[in-house]
């Protein structure tokens, strides 16, 4: 690695841990993003088979910024690491799915005020499954 990529790493991980799992969260959000917009625009895919193409793409870097950076202290990587923190990622695009149709339907707000909420909401539940299951630190032997 060069030194100027190991000095900002070394900076990021002085953030709090939260912080440290928002801008990962955004990292792979921005990747969802443009992975959709280059799909339909290159492709004409629709943009609910580019969205799921998408979460995959994304995942690689959310999986990789948190074992790196969010939750590198644990000691846990690899496929069991990996494996759990897709079923997380996956259940958490899932409930995002489910509850904004609900908040969409059931509540009075405007849609990206429901949006928010959610987001919200799913990233708090993201957090705590990731921290003390996905990434939980290796049982001693």
């Amino acid at each position: 690695m060069s030194g100027l990529l190991i000095r900002a790493l070394q900076l990021l991980r002085r953030l709090p841990q939260g912080l440290q799992f928002v801008l990962v969260g955004g990292a792979a959000a921005a990747t969802h993003l443009v992975t959709v917009a280059l799909w339909v625009a290159l492709t004409g895919m629709a943009p609910l088979v580019a969205n799921v193409l998408a979460f995959f793409t994304s995942f690689f870097v959310s999986y990789a910024g948190h074992a790196c950076l969010t939750f590198a202290g644990s000691g846990a990587r690899g496929w069991l690491a990996a494996a759990r923190y897709f079923l997380v990622a996956s259940g958490s695009f899932a409930a995002n799915e489910v509850l904004y149709a609900l908040a969409l339907r059931w509540l009075p707000w405007h849609y990206l005020a429901s949006l928010l909420a959610v987001i919200l909401l799913v990233a708090a539940g993201t957090f705590v499954l990731a921290k003390f299951w996905a990434f939980r630190a290796p049982r001693a032997a």
